[in-house]
Parts: structure tokens; sequence; C-alpha cells
């Protein structure tokens, strides 16, 4: 029988019929695409990226750790790491993706923090290879039904750098790793997709299109960021959603005719959007951008948001950006995930942002969800679980900051 890791290099898509692009047109773009890289247009990334880093290094990486968790072997065979994002003409983001049925009628979905790609991560990445942040934590990302991160940097070699003070981009050559990890779907809607502007965001997300890594949370215009990504697994169909609280600048917001990101200062666009899915999704999951970088609690705005998100029909609320675990809590029977930290970020010697989690949750049609957390500890791109004793003592911290709920000490989540 075919593992999840090779059905992942062949996902089947099904798209929306609007906006075919003939396959004539694709093959050439392609070519072109292919073409440009090699004239010059990757090398041009080396020579322009933007260095400037949001958390500094402490130290230099180590080589990577042998887990006492299980891990899988570096396939031998990946995608290509030539394609560019640059000239590939844009596609509407793909809306269902089916995966073979199971018996046990639950889906497993898998979430992870913050990953960037750039600045001092990828300069450990050129040293040590653009899969080797997954070294030790690729069989938990392989073996659920979906794999959920928040990619919080532009893929693209070109663009114009926005005038703000953390700015990233990532190579290409970042993706195809990415999804032989076991990434399904990623969330846009953050504050650095747009770090090189339009072009920046729209080449991120052709990118991922011709990678077969699904995304949401940012569109060509208003409609399609706020379109939910639809997934389905043995008879069970999810409806998932990004939205960010954190925009630098009101040319971010995704409008009519105009390329950006789903915004939830307003709560009205996503609260409508979650609602018309409710009526066709078993589940609805919500990505959420918020909060304040390095507090331990949520925001008054970010309970007020999830609590919100629920009440229109969301089952799981999942949050990331404040670089530091936030905790749990259970509103109306469903989970809310504050802050889930940083996955794969550039380090720094604050200790709390090196502590993360990566998030199972096992939920089933009556729309219920289990959760729970597998320690990891992420400093120099390469997470890693911990161990019991340190896992056990996150967890405790965990418990501490949680609103009505515990981590027990295996890190399932429960309402106290």
């Amino acid at each position: 029988m075919e593992s999840r890791l090779d059905r992942h290099r062949k996902v089947k898509v099904v798209r929306t019929p609007q906006k075919k692009t003939p396959l004539k047109v694709i093959g050439g773009l392609t070519l072109a695409a292919v073409a440009c890289f090699a004239i010059g247009i990757g090398a041009s990334y080396w020579t322009s990226n933007n260095h400037t880093a949001e958390e500094q290094d402490a130290a230099s990486p180590p080589s990577a750790v042998n887990s006492s968790q299980p891990t899988s072997a570096a396939s031998s065979s990946k995608p290509s790491p030539t394609s560019t994002a640059n000239a590939i003409a844009p596609s509407s983001s793909p809306a269902v993706t089916d995966k073979p049925v199971s018996s046990d009628g639950q889906v497993k979905l898998t979430f992870v923090g913050d990953v960037l790609l750039a600045s001092k991560v990828e300069d450990i990445l050129k040293q040590k290879g653009y899969d080797y942040p997954y070294t030790n934590v690729k069989d938990y990302l392989t073996k659920p039904d979906f794999t959920i991160a928040n990619l919080e940097t532009p893929i693209t070699t070109r663009g114009t750098v926005q005038n703000k003070d953390y700015v990233y981009r990532s190579s290409p050559l970042a993706l195809p790793p990415l999804k032989d990890a076991g990434i399904d779907l990623v969330n846009l809607a953050n504050n650095h997709v747009m770090d090189y502007g339009p072009e920046g965001l729209q080449d991120t997300m052709n990118a991922l299109d011709q990678e077969g890594i699904k995304r949401m949370g940012a569109g060509n215009d208003l409609n399609e960021a706020y379109q939910p990504v639809i997934m389905e697994k043995d008879g069970i169909k999810i409806a998932f959603f990004g939205f960010s609280r954190v925009v630098p600048e009101a040319s971010w917001k995704a409008g009519p005719g105009r390329i950006g990101v789903a915004e939830t200062y307003n709560y009205k666009p996503p609260v409508e959007a979650i609602q018309k899915a409710k009526a066709s999704a078993d589940l609805v999951v919500v990505v959420a951008h918020w909060g304040v970088e390095r507090s331990d609690h949520p925001d008054k705005y970010q309970t007020d948001l999830a609590h919100r998100y629920i009440d229109a029909g969301a089952d799981l609320v999942v949050g990331g950006h404040p670089h530091v675990m936030q905790g749990f809590e259970q509103y109306k029977g469903k989970w809310i995930a504050y802050s889930l930290g940083n996955f794969i970020f550039t380090t720094n010697d604050v200790s709390k942002t090196w502590e993360t989690v990566i998030l199972e949750a096992e939920c089933s049609k009556d729309k219920s969800c289990n959760i729970h957390l597998v320690p990891i500890l992420s400093k120099f791109a390469l997470p890693t679980p911990m161990n019991s004793e340190d896992g056990a003592k996150l967890f405790q911290r965990l418990s501490q900051i949680s609103i009505g709920s515990k981590v027990d000490a295996e890190g399932n989540v429960s309402k106290k």
C-alpha cells in the first residue's frame, strides 16, 4: 500500500471551472519560467536578498539531532527545485483535495506555527539543504490527513521592498522540500507575505499553485482572499480560512480588483464567509494571524474575534504571530489555540521563542475535535521533539496560561 508521502506527490486537485488556462499556454509559460531561471532570475535572488532579521541568531546552527521520536528518511526523489514563481500565469487557488478513505470516520489535522524560510534561516538552508528543517519532525507532518502551516515569507526573486522594519523573502528553492515534508496547506494572511509588494505576493501564489501546495488567506481580489480552501477526506468536508489582524498597510488588504490578504480588523467579512461555508462544509477551520508579539496571553480582541468566528460556525481556531506559545480555550465546545509560536524562524536569546508544539487535531463529522500536542524545541531552523522532562514543563506552563483549560503530561488538551 502506498504511503501518504507517496500520495502527497500526486494529490488530486479539482479546480473551479472559472479562469481556465489553455494547456498550450501553460506549457509555454512553464518553459519560459524555466528558461528565465536558467538565464539568471534565480541568481539575482542571492545578490538581492534582504538580510534584515526580525530576531537575530544567538549562535551558529548545530547539526541535525537524532530525535528519540520516530523520523522518516529523506526522499530520494524530490520535486524539481528549478521552478520559479516569476512569469507564471496567475491561477485561482485550488478548491478541493481528496485523500484516500479510512475506516475511522475521522479526519486528522496537524498544525504548525510560523514558518520563515528567509534571512538567517535561509543562510542555514544554503549550507545544510532546504530539507534540513524537517529532519527530526517529518513523520509528524506526513502521517496526518492534512498538515497546515503559516508561511511568513513571500516566495519570489523580484518585487519592490516595502518600507517596514523587518522584510523577508525566500527563494522558490524552498518550496519542493516544504511539500515533500508533508505540508498540504499554508496561510498567507500575515504581515510578511507582501514584504516585496503585490508582485511578491503574486509570485508566491503562483509558485504554491505550481508546486501543489494549497493556499488560503490571500487572493487576486477580495472574493478570492476570503474564499475557503475545501478539503475532503472520508466523507468529511473541511473549509479552511486564513485571516490577519496584523496588516502593515491598508494597501495590503485585498479589495475589489486588488490583490492582497484577507484582513479581520473588520470582523464582518470573515464572519459572513464562515457562515456561507458552514452551509455546505462539515467542519470549518480558521487560521488567524493576530496578537501581541512575545505576550503569553491573548489580547482581548483575539478572544472577541475567536468567539465571533465560533458563533458564526467555526469548529476550530488556530492562531499565530506572537512568536511565543499562548494558551488554549474551549468556547461553546470548540477549541481555540491562540498562538503556536515559531515552528521555523530566526533564533534569538529569548528561550520562550524556541518553544512550540505540533498541534494534532482529530475531528469527527459531528464537529467535535480532540487536541493533542507534541512539544517541540525549535532553534537554528531545526524543530526537534523535546525530551519528556522539558515537554512536561512546557505543558505545565501552557496549563497556567490557558483559559479554563489544561494540558496533561501526555499533551492532551482538555477543559478544567
